[in-house]
């Protein structure tokens, strides 16, 4: 898969091309995939994989250890930005690309 900027890049070209009446127009739309949800056990499990501590995992996520704490006793629950950065965190790809999908 060619990277978002390629592909954008190709687009424009495209509607450059289509607007001086060359060529026809083409439609790629990308979806976001839904943000994955993670029970206080599989975060104590991504945190442990990933080798960190409590506090090198609240700086990485930005919030308190506290709040990590609170994530694994099942006390609170991540919010959609930090659930994002668990998922990213729990593949073995960083790129977050790899988040979103063609339709």
């Amino acid at each position: 898969m060619s990277s978002l900027f390629e592909d954008l890049q190709e687009g424009l070209q495209e509607a450059i091309e289509y607007e001086k009446g060359n060529g026809k127009a083409r439609v790629k739309t990308y979806i976001i995939n839904p943000i994955k949800k993670y029970s206080n056990k599989e975060i104590k499990r991504i945190r442990n994989n990933a080798g960190m501590t409590q506090a090198t995992f609240a700086s990485y996520l930005g919030v308190s250890q506290k709040t990590v704490e609170a994530w694994e006793l099942g006390r609170t629950h991540p919010t959609g930005p930090a659930y994002r950065l668990i998922e990213i965190l729990n593949s073995d790809r960083l790129n977050p690309l790899d988040f979103i999908s063609e339709k």
